[in-house]
């Protein structure tokens, strides 16, 4: 448990303490599925600023996980020049599913469903792989900067450094 943040202790009890008085708030999103067991989404504090509309990435990922041909997703923020940011998805399939126009078009409509039409992802991308921690963690902070075009920096813990090329391929 931190006791503070360097430099700024108001600053950590009004992030960490304040919301839930006497609760200290992790920041991470989780949802209990009907077998009672808990699924670990992604950070509260993740979030895409579409038109003014703050999404958060793992309600996106969750809507198109819960597509029957989808296996894993990833959602970031790129630069928009209208709207701040759009979503772009990278989406790995469920085996004995393949890719196309038509899946991509389904995806989109699905998450238009589920979430409402300021979450359709502008762009999307099949990929066999995410780059991932050796705990299985996906590292959007890697996608993110390669969506974006920007260095990743280290990838050192990575269990799947060949996943990061793919990204490249994927654009």
């Amino acid at each position: 448990m931190l006791r503070t943040l360097y430099g700024d202790p108001e600053r950590y009890k009004d992030v960490y303490w304040s919301r839930f008085p006497g609760v200290y708030l992790a920041g991470d999103v989780a949802r209990k599925d009907t077998d009672g067991y808990f699924w670990i989404q992604g950070r509260s504090d993740d979030v895409v600023n579409v038109s003014g509309h703050w999404i958060g990435t793992a309600e996106i990922e969750s809507s198109l996980v819960s597509h029957p041909a989808v296996a894993e997703a990833a959602a970031v923020g790129i630069p928009h020049e209208l709207k701040g940011e759009s979503v772009r998805i990278y989406v790995i399939l469920k085996k004995g599913q393949a890719p196309s126009a038509e899946l991509k078009d389904e995806l989109q409509t699905w998450v238009r469903k589920e979430i409402g039409p300021i979450a359709v992802p502008d762009e999307m991308s099949f990929v066999e792989d995410l780059p991932k921690t050796r705990s299985g963690k996906i590292m959007r902070r890697v996608i993110k900067a390669k969506a974006r075009g920007e260095p990743v920096g280290d990838i050192s813990t990575l269990a799947n450094p060949e996943a990061v090329e793919e990204l490249d391929r994927a654009l």
